[in-house]
């Protein structure tokens, strides 16, 4: 009894403070892989290659704990469910994953990190297109999902149309501006953003359908490497027609290597088990909130590392992306706890994911670890 008590202060404490840590961790682990990949794609390895490896290596990692995890709970594969499953593979790790890539490739990392904060908006946007969500202007809830949505779309319209002068950090004075945003032409960063804010899209469209798919297919793991898996054959299918040179499907021991590993085990393994885990304890508003940390460290490395230029309108827009993702977050976390939610909609439903940025894959924030988090917290 003497043992509790004296280690019951000690023990609260690391309880409240594991959290945060774990998710300053995550967002570190998340830039990292904003920079690995531009320093992949820098040295000339096409974008289609490191798709394919990126996802193959995903789905041998996630796949031993579905085998094993849901072994007895894993539902019959049908055809319909096979098709969406193959629609989200095309969403999501080609779609999504290559047109970002190629838009980071004519703007920079940081430029990439910020625009992607603006995916939430986004997904409301096609959410309440699909009747997945209710607007309902009397309510505060409603009005700051609304104004959050119309807010992120602005600061991502800012970024696409104002460059705006360079802003020189300490330690970046004495680095060589070698990124791809100084040697871009105006006209490569305008075509650049609108290929990001394709892969938004994308992306977007991946979180709704999959809220759809995982009522039917309820493993959660199995269907995340399912995805994985079936990215990696279409990525496959497409990467052996734009690339046919063995040499550039070779790695060595350099980021071509080590991107993909990066990418598969700390972006899909590691953050899968992470954000699961937090989120049973402080749900998904609390991991969302943490997003915009991974902006500025991007920022940060990618000016110290790659020499990349930061510009004043990627600035003001990321700050604009980021209070309007803080609206949308703060709408959703009401959702569950208004009284006055319509008749006709199931409450127990799992609400539409609020995305992490560009950097995990579809295992990121998964629709049925959100339900069991809300399920446990009843």
């Amino acid at each position: 009894m003497s043992d509790q008590s004296s280690n019951g202060p000690l023990s609260a404490n690391f309880s409240k403070a594991k959290p945060y840590f774990l998710m300053i961790f995550l967002q570190f682990g998340s830039a990292g892989m904003y920079i690995i990949s531009m320093v992949t794609l820098n040295q000339g390895m096409n974008r289609y290659v490191l798709v394919v490896y990126r996802n193959a290596i995903a789905a041998l990692v996630l796949a031993p704990f579905a085998l094993v995890l849901e072994r007895k709970t894993r539902p019959k594969m049908t055809f319909p469910i096979f098709l969406q499953i193959m629609a989200l593979g095309f969403l999501e790790p080609i779609l999504d994953q290559g047109f970002t890539y190629l838009g980071m490739k004519y703007t920079s990392a940081s430029f990439t990190s910020a625009i992607m904060n603006a995916v939430p908006s986004v997904t409301f946007v096609i959410a309440v297109i699909f009747r997945l969500e209710h607007i309902e202007m009397k309510e505060v809830r409603s009005i700051a999902k609304v104004v959050g949505t119309l807010v992120s779309l602005s600061g991502a319209l800012l970024m696409t149309l104002y460059k705006g002068p360079v802003i020189d950090l300490i330690w970046s004075r004495h680095t060589s501006h070698n990124g791809s945003s100084g040697d871009s032409s105006d006209k490569h960063w305008i075509s650049g953003t609108l290929l990001i804010l394709v892969g938004c899209v994308a992306w977007s469209c991946f979180y709704v359908l999959q809220s759809i798919t995982i009522k039917k297919y309820t493993a959660e793991i199995s269907l995340s490497s399912l995805i994985c898996l079936a990215g990696t054959i279409q990525s496959l299918a497409i990467a052996l027609v734009v690339e046919h040179r063995p040499s550039g499907w070779a790695v060595g021991w350099n980021s071509t290597l080590f991107a993909p590993l990066y990418s598969g085990i700390v972006s899909s393994g590691i953050t899968y088990y992470v954000q699961g885990m937090v989120m049973k304890t402080r749900g998904p508003v609390f991991v969302t909130a943490f997003n915009p940390l991974c902006m500025i460290i991007v920022a940060a490395l990618g000016s110290a590392i790659l020499g990349e230029q930061l510009h004043l309108g990627s600035i003001i827009g990321g700050i604009v992306i980021a209070i309007g993702l803080y609206c949308v977050v703060w709408g959703k976390s009401k959702d569950s706890r208004s009284p006055s939610a319509p008749a006709n909609v199931d409450c127990n439903q799992p609400e539409l994911p609020i995305s992490e940025k560009y950097g995990a894959n579809a295992t990121k924030l998964d629709i049925a670890t959100i339900h069991s988090a809300q399920q446990g917290g009843k």
